[in-house]
């Protein structure tokens, strides 16, 4: 059974940094791409980066030039660096991954990071 474990939230002023990490306990080179998702108190839940097997990433507009999603395949691990945070960035972040196979998906998460940004 896959697991995948998020770590790096907290409480951060508007401005400011955080890393999270999502570390898996099998080879993340197995998967066909890795996600981080985001889900804000009342709404419903957002994909915020992607990054591919090959190394592609993407990023939701709301985002792009602030987060950074990496990985470390010696390490089996993603990261997402988030900067210049905003209070609107507040949400459980939940990371995912995915393995396609004989036509099925499986998609394994996290139990999510709670990130407050608040002054």
């Amino acid at each position: 059974q896959v697991q995948l474990v998020e770590s790096g939230g907290g409480l951060v002023q508007p401005g400011g940094s955080l890393r999270l990490s999502c570390a898996a306990s099998t080879s993340i080179l197995s998967f066909n791409a890795m996600n981080w998702y985001r889900q804000a108190p009342g709404k419903e839940r957002e994909l915020v980066a992607t990054i591919t097997k090959s190394g592609s990433t993407s990023y939701e507009d709301s985002v792009k030039g602030r987060f950074t999603i990496s990985r470390d395949n010696a390490e089996n691990t993603m990261y997402l660096q988030m900067n210049s945070l905003k209070p609107e960035d507040t949400a459980v972040y939940y990371c995912n991954a995915f393995e396609k196979g004989w036509g099925a998906r499986t998609d394994y998460w996290g139990k999510g990071t709670l990130v407050t940004v608040s002054s």
